[in-house]
C-alpha cells in the first residue's frame, strides 16, 4: 500500500502504476478495499482479509509460487518498512542495506525469546558510535512469503524503535529498486 486518502487506498499491484481504489471497489487483479481507518486499510486478496499500513505489502499466491517475491513501497521519510516475523513472532522491519546483519534491540530480543547471553559478545561501530552487542543465529526470518533459515543477527543492549533488516538477510535475495518501490526476490 502506497498511501491512504479518506475512503480510498493508493495501491501498487503487481509492480504496476499506483492506483487509487475506493472502499467497496475491487481492482481487475482481484484486490478489494474493504475499509480505510486512519493510516491502515483492510483489503481482501486471494480470498484472505488483510490489514495494511503505508509501505506494507501482500504477496499473492502466484508470486509465492515463483519462489518468493515481496514488493515494498517507500514511506514518506524515504524508508522501506514492512511487517515480518522472526522465529514466528511478528516484528516491524526497516530495510537497512548499511547494516551488516539483522539488528534488534534488547526488548525485541526478549519478546522473541532470544537469550542474548548465549550469543557471542562483540562491539560494533554504528552511526552513534561503538555499541556492545551479542551475535546470535535466528532460526527463521520471514518477510512476505520469503522465509530464510539460520540468519545471523545482532542483539543490542539498548532498545531500538524497529528491527533493522540488514545484509545477513538481504544478501540472500535479489534486490531491485525502481523509484518508489523495492522488489525482493528469493534466490534459492
Amino acid at each position: 500500500m502506497a498511501g491512504v486518502f479518506p475512503g480510498k487506498a493508493l495501491l501498487i499491484i503487481d509492480r504496476g502504476a499506483p492506483k487509487t481504489v475506493p472502499v467497496g471497489t475491487a481492482t481487475k487483479e482481484g484486490v478489494k478495499v474493504l475499509s480505510v481507518d486512519g493510516d491502515s486499510v483492510t483489503i481482501e486478496s486471494d480470498g484472505k482479509r488483510r490489514i495494511l499500513r503505508v509501505g506494507q505489502n501482500v504477496v499473492s499466491q502466484s508470486s509465492a509460487a515463483d519462489g518468493g517475491l515481496v514488493v515494498l513501497t517507500v514511506d514518506g521519510s524515504g524508508h522501506f518498512l514492512t511487517t515480518g516475523n522472526i522465529n514466528g513472532t511478528i516484528v516491524r522491519f526497516l530495510v537497512d542495506t548499511g547494516a551488516t546483519m539483522i539488528s534488534l534491540g534488547a526488548s525485541d530480543a526478549q519478546r522473541l525469546g532470544i537469550d542474548a547471553s548465549k550469543g557471542q559478545p562483540a562491539v560494533v561501530h554504528t552511526a552513534n558510535g561503538q555499541a556492545p552487542v551479542s551475535r546470535v543465529k535466528l532460526d527463521t526470518v520471514r518477510v512476505g512469503e520469503i522465509v530464510l533459515h539460520g540468519v545471523d543477527a545482532l542483539v543490542h543492549q539498548q532498545d531500538m524503535p524497529v528491527v533493522l533488516l540488514g545484509m545477513s538477510f538481504l544478501n540472500r535475495l535479489e534486490m531491485q529498486r525502481d523509484g518508489q518501490t523495492m522488489t525482493l526476490r528469493k534466490r534459492y
